[in-house]
């Protein structure tokens, strides 16, 4: 098993709701910007269905959740959230949004990029994916190799005077084929903290559930030999 120590200059965290980087990678996430990383986050959908009240006001929960995804950050320790304004549930793998994600890799120029893997469809027998995290995830896989760099791939960026760059490293969450594990111990209660930022998303607010997440942490660390950690699919790219 693969203890990953490295510290890349500039992290870009690419998920499809605003609680998934926090869920996914925040403990990665807090540890790298505490070591000096410029980390970024950045969500595709506005999670506007994130909800299953029938009489909710869709528009003020997609408002709420840019607060929380901010007061999350901070607890991070990241240098910027940014939001795509696309509807939750309704997002394709499609031109538009391959081109926002190459124009935000290009923009920010990431040694790393992180995001949902797409292969991880069934959870066991109680969970299917959500549709929103796999789209997120083959968007991510072709935005960040080859299109954000290669110059034949979305022109118009380049018209924006934003030049080609290519990610060292992708590094996907959620996956049923972790290859290394981000030693997590001394930022485990900064992901949890960051999670519970977002109060419209949780039903369980109590010390059961901050255990439940420390215990998912425990399980994850016992395969990379420390008291914490989180796992990723690891792929190099350049």
């Amino acid at each position: 098993m693969t203890l990953d120590h490295d510290t890349p200059a500039r992290v870009l965290a690419i998920y499809a709701h605003p609680d998934d980087p926090e869920i996914s990678s925040g403990g990665t996430l807090a540890r790298w910007a505490s070591a000096g990383s410029e980390v970024h986050i950045l969500t595709t959908t506005r999670g506007d269905k994130g909800t299953s009240d029938p009489n909710a006001d869709t528009v003020e929960l997609a408002r709420v959740r840019v607060d929380e995804s901010a007061a999350a950050a901070r607890v991070l320790g990241v240098a910027g959230v940014h939001h795509l304004d696309y509807p939750d549930g309704d997002l394709d793998d499609d031109r538009s949004l391959r081109a926002d994600l190459v124009r935000y890799i290009r923009r920010l120029r990431p040694d790393v990029v992180l995001g949902p893997d797409p292969t991880a469809v069934f959870f066991a027998d109680s969970y299917v994916n959500h549709r929103d995290h796999r789209v997120t995830g083959w968007a991510v896989l072709d935005a960040a190799s080859p299109a954000a760099g290669n110059p034949h791939y979305f022109p118009e960026l380049r018209a924006e005077g934003l030049d080609i760059h290519q990610p060292r490293a992708l590094y996907l969450s959620g996956t049923f084929e972790p290859n290394v594990w981000i030693d997590v111990t001394a930022t485990i209660d900064r992901k949890i903290e960051a999670l519970f930022c977002h109060a419209s998303q949780l039903a369980d607010t109590t010390e059961r559930f901050r255990d439940f997440l420390r215990e998912t942490a425990e399980a994850a660390g016992r395969a990379a030999g420390v008291s914490y950690a989180e796992g990723f699919r690891r792929i190099v790219l350049a």
